[in-house]
C-alpha cells in the first residue's frame, strides 16, 4: 500500500524523490515524507495529507546539494495518519532514517524490550521500532549488512524498507519480506522503489528482489545479499517495455477513464500469440506440461474475485472442470482438503496481494500446483507460482481496477477454451464463434466506448442523489453485477449491493422504494424471462430501474440502456465498461477523487 522510493546518483535527489512519490500516489496514502544525509546530519521533512503539503515545506529549504535520499507515502496501519507517524523515522541518535511498507507483527514486544534498554519513541508506528532495532545492531558491529541481518532475525511480519545513514551519504540499504520492492539500475544512478513507475522516466532496467534479500547500493554500484547468510546473490537485470507515457493520463481527465478506454488495446494484447485463427486453436504454452485439473480452486480478492466467479460459469460449462472460487483472506485460514489432481489458480493484478500470496504458499505447502494470473512481470505471485500467465494489460494507475479485470476475463475465457480443447469436451462451434468474436471485439468496443460514456454521464445526473443501489444479474451476469456495485461503492461512496436477481424476493426486496434504484443486467439470453419477472417485482414496489439490455428485448423500465448484441460471453466485454463508466460518471458528477478514493489503496500488500 505505502509507496517507497530511494535514490542515489548524480541528480539533485529531492526532485527525483518527490516525482517518484507522485508516480506512486495511486497506491493510496495519508501522509508523506523524505530524508537525506548531508553535511554530517539527517535532514527530515514530513507532512500529513497530500504531497502538495510536503512540497510547501520543501519550497523554503536549500535542498539542491543532496544527491541521494529516501521518500515515502504512508497509508496508516499503526498509529493515526499524522505528521508524527509519517515516514521516514529516525533512530534515537538521528544517525539513521528509514522508510517501511508492511507490518511488523511483533513490534509491541520488541518496543517494550527496547524501552527497557533505554530507547525512547516518538511515534506509534511499528516502523520506528525497526529503525531502533537496526541502530541496536550497529552497536554490536560496524557492518550495516550484519546489523540489518541481526535486527531482521528478530522481526516477525512483512516489510520492504530503505535505510540511510548520516555517516555514509550516498549509501542506501534496502530489504524485503512479503512486501514489494525492486531495484532500478541506471547509468551513474540507482533506485529502490515499491513499484516501477517511481523511476520509469530514468531507467527501464529492473532487478526484482525476492523475499529474504538485502541490497546495498550507491550511485555507481549495487549488490544483493541473502539476509540470513549475507552471502552475495546473483541477480538478473530485466528490461521493462513500458514507457513513461503508459503511466500518464494521455489527455484524459483521470487515469480511470484512460484505462477504461484502453480496453480495446488490452484485448488485442491479451490475444496476441494466443490464438491460432487458421487452425482454430488456443495456445497457452505456459501450461502445456501441466495436466488439466480434476478440480480448480480460484483464489483472489476484490475485483479479481469477481473475475474468478465469472470464469466459474465458463469452466464448468465448456471445460467440464468443477470450480470453487475462494476469497483469499478466507481460503488461507480454512482447514483445506486438497487432492493431488486439483489446481489453484491465483488471480492478482499487482501480483503482490498479501492474502492471495498466503493462499499460494498454503497450497504449495500441501503439494498442490499453482498457476498465477497477474499483470506485473516479476511480481511475487509470478515468482512463487508453478506457472504464470501474464495478462499484459500494462500499468494500471487508478485505484479502481478497470482494464485489469478486462484482461483477466480475456485470459480466463482463453483458459476455458484451452482446457476444453485438451479435455475434448469443447463444442467446435463454441471455439469457432469465440475466436471469430474475439477478432472483431476490440474494434466494436472502440466504437462503442464513447457512446457508453455519453449514456453513463446522462444517467449519472438522474441518479446521483441516490444513497443506495441494487445491482442485479443472473448466471454469468451475477458476478458482473457484484463488480458494478463494487465500483460504485469504491469511487462514488454510494452504498450498493450486487445480488443474484432470484434472491431479491428472499429478503432484499423489503428495501425497495422510489428512492432506492436498481441497476439490472437484462441481456438477451436464456435467462432474460427470469430477469424480467424479477424486475416486475421491483416495479410493483415503486423502484426505479436502469436496465443494461439489448435491442428488441421489449423491456418496460425507467431507463433502458441498449448495448450491441454480441455472441455468448463476449457480451460481458460490453457490460463491464458500461458498469465502470456509470460508476465513473457518478463519481465525477459528485466531485469525488476518482483515481484516489478515500481509505483505499491500489495494492493490498498487508493483511
Amino acid at each position: 500500500m505505502c509507496g517507497i522510493i530511494a535514490y542515489s546518483g548524480h541528480r539533485p535527489s529531492v526532485p527525483v524523490i518527490v516525482e517518484g512519490l507522485k508516480r506512486l500516489e495511486y497506491r493510496g496514502y495519508d501522509s508523506a515524507g523524505l530524508a537525506f544525509a548531508l553535511s554530517g546530519q539527517i535532514h527530515l521533512y514530513r507532512a500529513s495529507g497530500k504531497l502538495e503539503v510536503l512540497e510547501e515545506k520543501l519550497a523554503s529549504e536549500t535542498i539542491i546539494h543532496a544527491t541521494s535520499g529516501i521518500g515515502h507515502t504512508r497509508w496508516a496501519t499503526h498509529g493515526l495518519p499524522n505528521e508524527q507517524n509519517a515516514h521516514p523515522h529516525l533512530d534515537p541518535t538521528r544517525k539513521l532514517a528509514l522508510v517501511h511498507n508492511g507490518i511488523i507483527e511483533n513490534f509491541q514486544k520488541l518496543r517494550e524490550k527496547l524501552i527497557k534498554q533505554g530507547h525512547e519513541f516518538q511515534s506509534e508506528t511499528d516502523t520506528e521500532v525497526l529503525v531502533h532495532l537496526i541502530a541496536r545492531g550497529l552497536q554490536k558491529t560496524s557492518s550495516f549488512p550484519e546489523a540489518i541481518s541481526w535486527a531482521l532475525s528478530q522481526v516477525e511480519g512483512s516489510y520492504a524498507f530503505a535505510l540511510i545513514c548520516k555517516d555514509h551519504p550516498g549509501k542506501i540499504w534496502a530489504a524485503r519480506q512479503s512486501s514489494p520492492l525492486l531495484l532500478g539500475v541506471g547509468t551513474g544512478e540507482n533506485f529502490v522503489a515499491s513499484d516501477i513507475p517511481a523511476f520509469l522516466q530514468y531507467t527501464k532496467e529492473v532487478v526484482f528482489l525476492e523475499d529474504g534479500e538485502l541490497v546495498e547500493m550507491d550511485a555507481s554500484s549495487w549488490q544483493v545479499y541473502s539476509i540470513k547468510t549475507l552471502k552475495p546473490v546473483t541477480k538478473k537485470v530485466q528490461h521493462i517495455a513500458w514507457d513513461v507515457q503508459a503511466a500518464q493520463k494521455g489527455g484524459f481527465k483521470h487515469f480511470m477513464l484512460k484505462e477504461i478506454f484502453e480496453q480495446p488495446r488490452v484485448i488485442r494484447d491479451c490475444l496476441a500469440g494466443r490464438l491460432d485463427r487458421k487452425d482454430e486453436r488456443v495456445l497457452l504454452a505456459e501450461l502445456d506440461d501441466l495436466p488439466v485439473p480434476g478440480r480448480l480452486h480460484i483464489v483472489a480478492c476484490g475485483t479479481s474475485y469477481h473475475a474468478g466467479l465469472w470464469a466459474k460459469y465458463l469452466f464448468e460449462k465448456w471445460a467440464h472442470i468443477p470450480v470453487e472460487v475462494e476469497i483469499a483472506s478466507e481460503f488461507r485460514y480454512r482447514h483445506l482438503i486438497l487432492n493431488p489432481d486439483e489446481l489453484v489458480l491465483a488471480i492478482s493484478q499487482s501480483g503482490e496481494t498479501a492474502d492471495t500470496l498466503a493462499g499460494i504458499r498454503l497450497a504449495r505447502g500441501k503439494g498442490i500446483k499453482v498457476v498465477g494470473l497477474c499483470n506485473v512481470v516479476g511480481s511475487t505471485v509470478a515468482r512463487e507460482s508453478d506457472r504464470v500467465i501474464y495478462t499484459q494489460a500494462g500499468p494500471e494507475i487508478s485505484v479502481a481496477s478497470t482494464k485489469a479485470m478486462c484482461s483477466q476475463l480475456v485470459l480466463l475465457y482463453l483458459l476455458t477454451l484451452y482446457w476444453g480443447q485438451r479435455q475434448r469436451v469443447l463444442p467446435h462451434d463454441v471455439l469457432s464463434r469465440s475466436i471469430h468474436g474475439f477478432s472483431s471485439l476490440p474494434d466494436i468496443l472502440e466504437t462503442e466506448l464513447p457512446r457508453l460514456r455519453e449514456k453513463a454521464a446522462s444517467l449519472s445526473q438522474e441518479y446521483a442523489r441516490a444513497r443506495s443501489f441494487f445491482f442485479l444479474g443472473r448466471g454469468i451476469n451475477y458476478p458482473l453485477a457484484m463488480e458494478g456495485a463494487l465500483k460504485l461503492k469504491e469511487i462514488s461512496y454510494i452504498h450498493a449491493e450486487g445480488y443474484a436477481a432470484g434472491e431479491m424476493k428472499h429478503g432484499p426486496i423489503a428495501l425497495i422504494e422510489p428512492a432506492f434504484p436498481t441497476f439490472a443486467l437484462a441481456l438477451n439470453d436464456e435467462l432474460l424471462p427470469k430477469v424480467k419477472s424479477n424486475l416486475k417485482e421491483v416495479e410493483a414496489r415503486g423502484g426505479k430501474i436502469i436496465a443494461l439490455t439489448h435491442p428488441r428485448t421489449d423491456l418496460k423500465v425507467t431507463h433502458p440502456w441498449e448495448i450491441p448484441l454480441l455472441w455468448g460471453p463476449l457480451n460481458s466485454f460490453m457490460v463491464l465498461p458500461a458498469l465502470q463508466l456509470f460508476a465513473y460518471e457518478m463519481a465525477v458528477y459528485l466531485g469525488k477523487d476518482v483515481d484516489q478514493p478515500r481509505n483505499l489503496a491500489k495494492s493490498v500488500t498487508v493483511e
